[in-house]
């Protein structure tokens, strides 16, 4: 899985995120860094990026963890979000980076999902921070684990 895969990914499955200018920058095990930026098409009526923008982009920093992990297992696992919760603490305009740090929460829950056959569920946290350096929202998602068959 790299950035190039995930953006055309995005493109063909998710093009409300793709047009919005959701876009994957970092992939690796532990973490997930996804940029967007302000712009006209995501934008609110009080000129900064629309919650649901915000949202969209925080998933996907969590979602792409859990696709590639799920993927690296070899299993047939499915994922589907459970629960969710937001906090916005200031204004997102300009360039807002995403990164989910919690890749080291979803193999664990895979190996154990595969092991006893029962599905888990982990929460995600993808906090979003401006060019400043400020905190503009924190995104926490509840993905549920468990293997088809």
């Amino acid at each position: 899985m790299t950035p190039q895969k995930l953006n055309t990914f995005t493109l063909l499955k998710l093009p409300s995120a793709w047009l919005c200018g959701v876009r994957v920058k970092e992939i690796d095990n532990s973490q997930c860094l996804v940029k967007v930026k302000h712009g006209w098409i995501n934008q609110n009526p009080f000129k900064s990026m629309f919650w649901a923008v915000q949202g969209m982009a925080a998933e996907m920093t969590t979602g792409v963890l859990v696709m590639k992990q799920i993927k690296e297992s070899g299993r047939s696992v499915s994922m589907l979000v459970l629960n969710m919760n937001a906090n916005f603490s200031k204004k997102a305009v300009g360039k807002v980076n995403f990164v989910c740090k919690d890749g080291h929460l979803v193999g664990s829950a895979i190996q154990q999902a595969i092991a006893t056959g029962k599905g888990q569920t982990i929460w995600m946290k993808s906090v979003g921070v401006d060019e400043k350096g400020d905190v503009v929202s924190t995104f926490n998602f509840e993905w549920t684990l468990k293997v088809k068959g």
